[in-house]
C-alpha cells in the first residue's frame, strides 16, 4: 500500500498543508510575542478608547487559530479524505481477492461435549 502513488499523494497533501498551518500559527504567534517585546511603544497605541493594538493583536490569535482549523477542516475533506476512500476501497477489495472463499473453520463438523465454548451438564 505505501508503494501506490496515491498514497504518495495523500502524504503529500498532508505534509504540504501541515507546513503551511504550522508556518500561519507559529508565525502569527512570533510576530506578536517579537513585536510586543521590542516595539512595546506601537503595542500600547490605542485605537479606540482602551483597546490597544496589541490587544488587538492578542485577539487575532484567536482568529489565525480559528482560520487555520477552518482551513484544516476544508483541505480535509476536499483533498486528503477522497483519496484516503479511495485508498480504503481498493485496499478492502485487494484483501478480499486474495482470501479464498473456503467455508468458515469447522463448518459441517458436529459439536462435540465438552467443546470449546460449550458446558456439559
Amino acid at each position: 500500500m505505501s508503494d501506490h502513488p496515491e498514497f504518495h499523494s495523500l502524504r503529500r497533501a498532508q505534509r504540504r498543508f501541515g507546513a503551511r498551518a504550522t508556518i500561519l500559527s507559529v508565525g502569527g504567534f512570533l510576530l506578536y510575542v517579537l513585536l510586543s517585546s521590542f516595539v512595546p511603544a506601537v503595542m500600547n497605541q490605542p485605537l479606540f478608547g482602551h483597546l490597544t493594538i496589541g490587544l488587538t493583536l492578542g485577539l487575532g490569535q484567536f482568529v489565525i487559530m480559528g482560520v487555520t482549523a477552518w482551513c484544516y477542516v476544508r483541505h480535509m475533506r476536499t483533498r486528503v479524505d477522497p483519496l484516503a476512500r479511495g485508498l480504503r476501497s481498493r485496499q478492502y477489495e485487494n484483501e478480499n481477492r486474495r482470501r479464498p472463499s473456503a467455508p468458515p473453520q469447522g463448518a459441517g463438523q458436529p459439536v462435540q461435549p465438552g467443546a470449546r465454548g460449550f458446558r456439559t451438564w
